[in-house]
């Protein structure tokens, strides 16, 4: 059983499966992901390309020996049988349109197994739930085939990866609540940028031991340092969802951190990824290396590079965090997907009301979903 690291690498890099930046070519991106050089952990999720992120992290982990890295897959969109909804993505495998409890051991097992084909391995580090619904943040069924495939060596540990958009916090506090003790990590969207609503769902993180990998940790792009403007982001590129004028404000707030990232030698990145490991229950953080467009851009190999060097012990100080945290205070920025007041009309894959459950959650863990859980700005 492999331990993950302070680092890792997501096959949502590079361009090629989502859509950050230029893609790079697959012989290009095969030797990007490839354990070794400081980083050891790779994470990918079948959905990506429908099994092809699967297939180009087999690439790079063939040849390596089996104990010299650590591998995160993530199961739980339907591409099998579901129809893509646009950018929607392809639903989530609990789809009552797509099949009842009944049918959730037999998807999670093939899917897990059609995912180790492409890796060519015979078990996961760690196998996480992608993007749950509802359904899957609160099914004893569900958790239950993942403990299963976890017992029977398909995986060494058990996850959770919210998504695809913020949110989810009463959600995610209570999956924790329910089956903690089967969940070893939780996959949350954490940056200086972004630390609302993330640092929400860690005190929950941390009283159930549950140890949380960080991703989005650049911030779009903004902790790179080459972050083209707005309007010459390429086309599709999956950072035009963000409101307009992101791009200066975020550089604006990264020139007043940068006396901080120069007293220690850190490059901007390297703060981001400083800032979120010291956060409680923080022990691991996977930017999305991203090749920006222009003569001027960083090449994708080098911020892998500094990705690789970010020290394993916080160097920062707690006055610093505190500072860094509140130049990047983003509370009520943004509407949130998972249960929320705001919610209004039918539940949706990745939107609903709240009910009383979620409501007695926020009770137990100090959270005012009116105050808290709502865009104001």
């Amino acid at each position: 059983m492999a331990d993950l690291g302070h680092t890792a690498l997501g096959s949502w890099s590079g361009g090629r499966f989502l859509h950050f930046g230029l893609p790079i070519d697959e012989d290009r991106l095969v030797e990007l992901l490839r354990p070794g050089r400081g980083i050891h952990t790779i994470v990918t999720a079948d959905a990506y390309g429908q099994g092809a992120a699967d297939a180009v992290v087999g690439q790079a982990v063939a040849g390596v020996p089996r104990d010299e890295y650590a591998l995160v897959g993530a199961v739980g969109h339907d591409f099998y049988e579901g129809e893509r909804d646009g950018p929607r993505g392809f639903p989530r495998f609990t789809s009552p349109a797509l099949r009842g409890p009944e049918g959730y051991a037999d998807y999670l097992r093939m899917a897990t197994e059609r995912s180790l084909e492409r890796l060519g391995v015979d078990r996961l580090d760690l196998l996480m739930l992608h993007n749950p619904d509802r359904t899957g943040y609160t099914s004893e069924v569900v958790w239950r085939a993942l403990t299963d495939l976890r017992d029977e060596g398909l995986a060494d540990r058990l996850g959770l990866a919210p998504g695809p958009a913020n949110g989810f916090t009463l959600d995610i506090i209570g999956c924790l609540e329910r089956f903690g003790e089967e969940i070893a990590w939780a996959m949350l969207i954490l940056n200086p940028f972004e630390p609302w609503p993330g640092t929400m769902a860690l005190p929950a993180c941390e009283a159930n031991e549950v140890r949380v990998l960080a991703r989005v940790v650049d911030y779009g792009g903004v902790f790179h340092g080459d972050v083209p403007d707005e309007d010459a982001l390429p086309e599709k590129d999956h950072r035009a969802f963000r409101p307009a004028g992101w791009v200066n404000e975020a550089r604006s707030r990264l020139e007043n951190l940068r006396p901080i990232a120069d007293r220690h030698g850190l490059t901007p990145l390297q703060l981001a990824c400083q800032w979120t490991l010291a956060q409680p229950a923080v022990a691991c953080v996977a930017p999305t290396l991203i090749q920006e467009p222009g003569a001027g851009a960083k090449s994708i190999e080098d911020k892998r590079g500094e990705l690789a060097a970010v020290p394993e012990r916080v160097v920062l100080d707690a006055d610093e965090l505190a500072g860094i945290a509140e130049v990047g205070d983003n509370r009520g920025c943004m509407a949130l997907k998972g249960g929320t007041p705001a919610h209004e009309g039918e539940e949706q894959a990745d939107a609903w009301p709240l009910n009383d459950d979620l409501e007695a959650i926020a009770r137990r863990w100090d959270v005012n979903p009116e105050l808290d859980l709502v865009k104001t700005h």
